[in-house]
């Protein structure tokens, strides 16, 4: 067999698995596991999977360009975002990740809800702008232009300040060995805080992010309280869920 038809099998596996190992591969193939391997990073060079030890899990679509990513999945980012937005309750306090299905959770708020928002996206802080019942508090540090967010020791220390009812994370990936990913060390090391300052964490998962993976692993699937998924989770995420009492709308 070719190395671009094995290529093209193992991401037809990938695609119907949701993760694949390197041993397994090597006898599906009769190859050796150095050559797996091989393939493995090309295709990840390729962008096209996430290797992790051991294998390779299926990539995340969201860790394009933030102006790309605004147009991708809008319908599935506005389903999440409505349910999102009724779990504010007047007199909140909830902290607002960056990330577009974040914004689109914004421009569906009430306009008469009043709730204080803290968050360190300076885009999330503008759009805010136009709901004179929410108070607004914003964190800064140094911009990760990627996500427009603030990241870094100023956000950390900040963050340590915080008592929140709700932190609305963005992730680039939820996958049942993986976790919550997100694309950079920085932006990672920054979700884990401000879900520490929250009671309930309520992760937004539009389909492009559901059973794949970024290079940066935020936490275990447990650190969310709550996910809002559009679409429906396959029953062995279902259960591990359901173990980690993890609510899933």
């Amino acid at each position: 067999m070719l190395s671009s038809q094995r290529k093209q099998q193992i991401l037809m596996i990938l695609a119907a698995e949701n993760q694949v190992m390197s041993s397994e591969l090597s006898q599906r193939f009769g190859i050796s596991e150095d050559s797996i391997r091989r393939d493995l990073r090309e295709l990840a060079a390729e962008g096209l999977l996430q290797r992790v030890h051991g294998g390779a899990l299926p990539v995340s679509a969201a860790i394009a360009s933030f102006e790309k990513r605004k147009n991708v999945q809008i319908s599935s980012k506005q389903c999440v975002a409505q349910k999102a937005v009724k779990l504010i309750q007047p007199g909140q306090v909830a902290i607002i990740d960056g990330g577009t299905t974040t914004a689109e959770m914004v421009q569906l708020l009430p306009k008469d809800l009043a709730f204080t928002a803290i968050t360190h996206s300076p885009s999330i802080a503008v759009a805010l702008v136009d709901f004179p019942q929410v108070k607004v508090i914003t964190l800064g540090g140094l911009l990760y232009r990627h996500s427009v967010v603030a990241v870094g020791s100023a956000v950390l220390e900040a963050a340590a300040r915080i008592n929140a009812d709700l932190f609305f994370m963005g992730v680039t990936g939820v996958h049942k060995t993986a976790g919550l990913t997100t694309g950079n060390y920085e932006e990672a090391g920054v979700k884990r805080a401000l879900a520490a300052r929250a009671a309930e964490t309520i992760v937004m998962v539009s389909k492009e992010k559901l059973n794949s993976a970024s290079a940066f692993a935020i936490g275990d699937l447990a650190l969310a309280s709550t996910l809002i998924v559009d679409g429906e989770p396959d029953a062995e995420m279902r259960q591990i869920l359901h173990e980690k009492q993890v609510s899933l709308l």
